[in-house]
């Protein structure tokens, strides 16, 4: 059976706070609320999706309301997709990691919960899409992480096995994904939450992508 690793990709292939935060607070200041998110201490929330954002930037300023936040969610959607690589970055040997996995004969693949277009239009504009076997996102399917359906598909369109694959990701959602699909789950720590992702005791940890294929054969030996 061919090994497989699906990777996450907000927080874990790529540090994409900054652009998701200025998405935000663009609709903040339309709503002439200003800036209230932080690009660099706000990155945790930006990694739990728009709809976080938003109803943390709207209770910052006693404004929320579960109306607000849906009626601006596509705004917000539309303006991330509009500058959505100006500070977003690969982290630092992630590629690197993905060719090493390849050449040893993994499969690899991403199941994202961010919506399948901005994922794809992400991928391209960072000129890494290509690199990957599979990729699913939040809408691709009926069904988003944590269900595991999505990384089954990620696997499956791969060319994988599901028994012999792991997911690495940097949130509680890919722990949970991992759990339901009975697979081992990897969470990195250079991420927003840093070594806080070993209270979710995950089976292993990342502390650099140069550690990754070495651990990936011994997962999936």
């Amino acid at each position: 059976m061919t090994r497989t690793v699906i990777f996450d990709l907000d927080g874990t292939l790529a540090d994409t706070s900054a652009d998701l935060i200025a998405a935000a607070n663009y609709c903040f200041e339309r709503l002439d609320l200003g800036q209230p998110l932080d690009p660099v201490a706000d990155a945790r929330t930006a990694f739990r999706g728009a709809r976080a954002m938003l109803t943390l930037g709207l209770e910052r300023r006693g404004q929320f309301s579960a109306d607000l936040v849906e009626a601006w969610y596509p705004e917000l959607l539309v303006q991330y997709g509009r500058e959505i690589d100006v500070h977003t970055r690969l982290y630092d040997g992630a590629m690197e990691a993905v060719e090493a996995l390849k050449s040893d004969g993994f499969r690899v693949g991403i199941c994202t919960n961010k919506p399948e277009g901005l994922a794809d239009t992400l991928l391209r504009r960072l000129g890494v899409l290509d690199a990957f076997h599979s990729m699913i996102g939040a809408d691709t399917l009926p069904v988003r992480k944590p269900n595991p359906t999505p990384y089954f598909e990620a696997v499956q369109r791969a060319g994988g096995d599901a028994a012999r694959s792991i997911l690495i990701g940097d949130t509680e959602t890919d722990r949970e994904t991992a759990r339901a699909a009975s697979v081992p789950c990897v969470l990195v720590t250079f991420g927003p939450d840093g070594h806080g992702v070993s209270a979710l005791k995950s089976e292993a940890y990342l502390n650099h992508f140069n550690e990754l294929p070495d651990l990936a054969a011994r997962l999936l030996a």
